[in-house]
């Protein structure tokens, strides 16, 4: 889009303008509004059906998809396509394909078939499998995903549309995050229609899992972060001083954003709108030099891939602004972490939220109805959920600067929890449900979204007014997986309710005083999850022990809970997973656990060894020239002191590097047994990491005492600090 500066105008004053976000906002998405311009009637309606509600498209309607994508991509000087797919690795993945053809003649022209949309067969050799494939077999398919739209990414020298796809082994193997996010959605959807049907609601056709991830992340500049070995490789800061200024003025939480950060995100912003994805909101956040984006809702499948798009476009239009983007959980030690809290919430096939406290006695016991399943899902699979968010960087953040604990509980607020107390406390034989919603519940119902404004910061699942937070998902992580987890343990816990209102309903449809009875038993079950006070107490553990809730505070012990079949039973019986399924997710993750502790530990050793104990023996040089000086001319100094007191803190830092290391080497000469990746895990945990911990501490002691001007790296005042 050109705009036209006259010559009275100031052409300073407009460069950096941009039109109204309405006029460009997904003018690279290939969206319905695009299709009606090149499909027929009946085709934008399939296709539009497809994308809502899920389905297949057939060979004959791909082809005409595919012509019409190939005319609008063309038309915009697209010359690649590529299918975008989500390997086990976090990331995403792509491989690119030119549109050029030859005919008979040897003529080029551009040609894009159904088959060429439908599918396409990258190598899957490489991609984490977990061992759910052989070495031979090791040729992957991606296939289209209808229901996410395609887009244009547009670089400095070219455009390439990029086809949303799932991705499946050559032998029709999951080895993907979205195959199975569909999955739950779409078993979700049938599971959650049924009770709505159970308790009247015949209309409704379909139920669609909405999510708004916030994405927290830190900013450092460029030039700082490049002289650090260990972001470069780890993503986080493995040594580091506390500066004399963190965050406890709490003066950077919602202050001025720092104008090179509000340029940064103009343009990263403009890059997301022209893909159609709706960012919203963006202040700062409480550490300094962290900052937060947050979108508005959408179905979860499209938010997911928005997600990654996210995380992608807000590393590399960083760079172009000369800053480095982090999103581990945990770059800076001290203050707050970063984390992906995510929105969910349930809507019906007329857009009714169904976590929308209603108006009527009717729309309250429906709301109910869905609030207890699901303190019924996180209460029956609150182990699994914990590791669905477990990683190496969470486990740094888990439990302390404002995030939430390792212990899954659920937030409600006051309100909510005084509804359930008395609903649990009443006598079902003799309650009117009628008369008890209009006694406790219309009123009362109206205040929650008010009364859960100032949510309990400190619990990992809380009910924020008309949704539900998951805010235990570190920053760096892809959401599908804790969005499928939650999906799927939601869907058992419904069928359960949907088997019960089945066997107890005396007419086609359950009456109110029939249902307020059976909640009422599943609200005694799942009193245990629910947690009203302060998650970081000292108190609060030893309640939740009492309670029988798990508190696992590293990923080794998390992941072991996919070894429990009876807590990953219901992934089987939702089909969305397969045992041998679960058993490879559970590899891979392990298997990402070890490497990434492992370079992390081998960034330590080669920052000790190459930068941190030369510049300190370089400064003890110093210290014992000025001790012979101070000898010779007599001179009562402190320099003895500080001398001894340095050479101290640099033996100690010798000894710990020696001791790392040795226990380092010793890990590795035994090598990895891939059928022990358990016990491999708790040796990194629990032998290795604490020598990491102490040499941590040996630096940050000396680094406190040695000149900053002979210090080899960045420090956290630089970094921190260094974006306004």
């Amino acid at each position: 889009m050109h705009f036209k500066i006259t010559q009275k105008e100031d052409s300073t004053a407009h460069k950096n303008l941009l039109p109204p976000i309405s006029s460009i906002f997904g003018q690279n998405v290939f969206d319905l509004k695009q299709m009606a311009k090149r499909l027929s009637k009946i085709d934008q309606e399939k296709i539009a059906f497809v994308m809502k509600v899920g389905g297949k498209i057939d060979s004959e309607l791909a082809t005409r998809i595919a012509s019409a994508v190939k005319e609008w991509a063309v038309d915009l000087g697209v010359t690649h396509y590529c299918h975008w797919f989500q390997p086990q690795t976090g990331n995403t993945a792509e491989k690119h394909d030119a549109f050029l053809w030859f005919d008979k003649s040897g003529l080029p022209f551009e040609k894009f078939t159904g088959e060429d949309l439908l599918q396409s067969e990258p190598d899957a050799s490489s991609f984490p499998s977990g061992g759910i494939r052989s070495t031979f077999e090791a040729r992957g398919y991606t296939a289209w995903d209808p229901s996410s739209p395609m887009f244009i990414i547009e670089e400095t020298k070219g455009k390439t549309l990029y086809i949303p796809s799932v991705f499946l082994s050559y032998t029709g193997d999951i080895l993907d995050f979205k195959t199975p996010l569909l999955k739950s959605n779409d078993s979700l959807s049938k599971e959650a229609t049924k009770t709505l049907h159970l308790l009247g609601e015949n209309q409704t056709e379909f139920v669609i899992v909405n999510i708004g991830p916030e994405q927290e992340f830190f900013v450092v500049d460029k030039d700082l972060a490049m002289k650090r070995i260990d972001l470069k490789f780890s993503g986080r800061t493995i040594f580091g001083n506390k500066p004399p200024k963190g965050q406890e003025l709490e003066d950077h939480y919602f202050g001025n954003i720092p104008s090179r950060v509000q340029e940064f995100l103009h343009d990263f912003e403009f890059e997301m709108y022209r893909l159609g994805v709706p960012i919203k909101t963006r202040h700062n956040e409480v550490a300094p030099g962290q900052f937060e984006i947050a979108p508005i809702y959408e179905s979860s499948n499209l938010a997911c891939d928005h997600n990654q798009l996210v995380m992608k476009y807000l590393k590399s239009v960083a760079l172009k602004h000369n800053f480095v983007v982090l999103l581990h959980e945990k770059p800076f030690a001290g203050v707050n972490g970063s984390g992906k809290h995510v929105n969910w919430s349930l809507s019906d096939s007329s857009g009714r939220n169904l976590l929308e406290p209603g108006k009527t006695p009717k729309e309250n016991l429906v709301f109910l109805t869905f609030l207890v399943a699901i303190l019924a899902g996180v209460n029956d699979n609150a182990d699994v959920l914990r590791a669905s968010i477990a990683n190496a960087g969470n486990d740094h953040r888990l439990g302390a600067n404002e995030a939430p604990p390792a212990i899954i509980s659920v937030y409600l607020g006051s309100m909510l929890d005084k509804i359930l107390n008395s609903i649990e406390n009443g006598d079902s034989e003799k309650i009117n449900a009628e008369k008890m919603m209009m006694d406790l519940g219309v009123s009362h119902l109206q205040q929650v979204s008010q009364d859960t404004t100032d949510r309990n910061r400190t619990s990992p699942f809380a009910f924020t007014g008309n949704k539900f937070e998951f805010r235990a998902v570190g920053s760096s992580a892809s959401i599908n997986f804790p969005t499928c987890i939650l999906n799927a343990a939601v869907t058992d816990s419904l069928a359960k309710i949907n088997e019960t209102i089945s066997q107890q309903k005396k007419s086609q449809f359950i009456s109110s005083n029939e249902l307020i009875s059976i909640l009422k038993n599943y609200i005694t079950q799942t009193k245990r999850i629910r947690f009203e006070g302060n998650g970081y107490s000292e108190e609060w553990r030893q309640e939740a022990s009492k309670r029988g809730l798990t508190n696992c505070s590293n990923t080794p012990g998390a992941l072991d809970f996919f070894k429990d079949k009876s807590k990953t039973q219901f992934l089987i019986n939702t089909k969305i997973f397969t045992q041998e399924d679960i058993h490879a997710r559970l590899i891979i993750q392990q298997e990402k656990y070890l490497k990434e502790i492992l370079i992390e530990m081998n960034c330590a050793l080669e920052m000790a060894h190459t930068q941190i104990v030369p510049a300190c023996l370089k400064y003890q040089k110093l210290l014992f020239k000025n001790l012979k000086l101070a000898e010779e001319l007599k001179i009562n100094s402190c320099t003895k002191q500080l001398t001894q007191n340095y050479s101290e803190k640099l033996n100690r830092i010798y000894s710990c590097t020696e001791a790392l290391q040795l226990q380092l080497h010793k890990f590795t000469s035994e090598g990895v047994d891939h059928y022990h990746l358990s016990e491999s895990c708790r040796n990194v945990y629990e032998k290795l990491i604490p020598k990491l911990n102490e040499l941590k501490l040996a630096v940050d002691g000396i680094e406190e005492v040695t000149p900053a001007d002979l210090w080899p790296f960045p420090k956290y005042r630089e970094m921190l600090y260094g974006v306004e």
